[in-house]
């Protein structure tokens, strides 16, 4: 028997300890559009139900008033509805940018995590540059921040399982 040139053996890689092989990548994920959706629509209703439960938590329970005059009671005015809706559309927004990630990039999963958590700390740092009491933009922060960990989470959990691997 001969002693190889190569450091690593015969035809050994440096990291797996097997012989060097040309072989194929793993199949790319399948998608189920359809499931994907289905997931988003259901999160951006659970994300508009948990902006409000949000609002009633730190207006109710804290006695905070955001997102609408302190006059307004725990449930506040029309703008916690319109904060609902901005909820739901930002889920949608979401599972659209998802969507795009699982067809198009590497590991989409780390990278909508990165997307969702640098938008949710950019959405909870917005209230610190009003002029505000700071009960009130840290009460606002809270909100968002219970917003942007129901739409991360959920979608996250939706994209495993709307991709499966190929066979």
């Amino acid at each position: 028997m001969q002693p190889s040139n190569q450091p690593y053996g015969p035809q050994q890689t440096p990291y797996g300890g097997g012989p060097a092989t040309d072989a194929p990548p793993p199949p790319a994920p399948r998608l189920d559009a359809v499931r994907l959706w289905a997931g988003g629509v259901i999160t951006a209703g659970v994300a508009g139900l948990t902006a409000v439960a949000a609002v009633l938590v730190v207006r109710g329970t804290l006695a905070i008033p955001v997102f609408a005059p302190r006059g307004a009671g725990a449930t506040g005015d029309a703008s916690t509805g319109l904060l609902a809706a901005g909820a739901a559309v930002a889920a949608l927004a979401a599972t659209a940018l998802l969507h795009l990630l699982i067809l198009s990039t590497p590991q989409p999963a780390r990278f909508f995590g990165w997307i969702i958590a640098l938008v949710t700390m950019a959405m909870m740092l917005l209230p610190f540059r009003t002029g505000a009491p700071m009960d009130a933009k840290v009460g606002s922060a809270v909100v968002y921040l219970a917003m942007g960990a129901a739409i991360g989470s959920l979608l996250s959990a939706v994209a495993r399982g709307a991709t499966r691997r190929a066979a």
